[in-house]
């Protein structure tokens, strides 16, 4: 009964998606290439997917056990659950902690990154941050070292100014590759690590 009335939803749901992803495509044959960046709904999606799938299997379990009929579940059901919730927190749990951190970093920041005219610049809060790529002192890059986590994703750089100040920039704004290589005469110390923990 529940999932006739969840399909249509569903269906409209794909339908929409399609249409959006196919709107997008055609517009950026026409739409000029933008170099700023900022934290899009979009790119949240992409990085939280397959962490929300998983907590969302994982959790999905114990509800169904609790309405269970005949009195509740088995002896071997509970522990079979509790199982499953385990694997289901250890894969997504970490990458929604580290999205909430990124995004609590970032969430007010716009990066505008063009290599062209030579142009970086970082908006924090609506307020500009005045530095030029000579004030930049040294530049931390991390990375995720297991590639088959849904954490690996997750990555930032860490600018760091010769006036003391840091700017972090994480992979919540954009694939931070290309500013890396913007950066490439500037000191630049690669790292790493199994959870990129800004």
């Amino acid at each position: 009964m529940k999932f006739i009335l969840l399909r249509p939803l569903f269906e409209f749901l794909a339908a929409l998606a399609v249409v959006l992803g196919v709107a997008r495509w055609v517009a950026g044959w026409f739409g000029k290439r933008t170099h700023t960046y900022r934290v899009t709904g979009a790119r949240q999606l992409r990085l939280l997917a397959w962490p929300l799938l998983a907590l969302g299997t994982g959790l999905s379990v114990l509800p169904a056990l609790a309405v269970a009929p005949s009195g509740g579940a088995g002896p071997l059901e509970w522990p079979l659950a509790a199982g499953l919730v385990a694997v289901a927190l250890a894969l997504g749990a970490p990458a929604l902690v580290l999205h909430l951190r990124y995004w609590a970093l970032n969430h007010e920041t716009t990066l505008v990154l063009e290599p062209q005219e030579n142009r970086l610049e970082v908006y924090q809060h609506g307020q500009r941050q005045y530095f030029e790529r000579r004030d930049i002192a040294r530049v931390q890059r991390v990375t995720c070292r297991t590639r088959a986590t849904f954490w690996a994703p997750y990555n930032y750089v860490r600018l760091l100014l010769h006036d003391g100040r840091e700017i972090v920039l994480t992979s919540l704004l954009a694939d931070l590759e290309p500013l890396t290589v913007f950066l490439r005469s500037v000191p630049t110390d690669r790292r790493t690590v199994a959870w990129a923990w800004a």
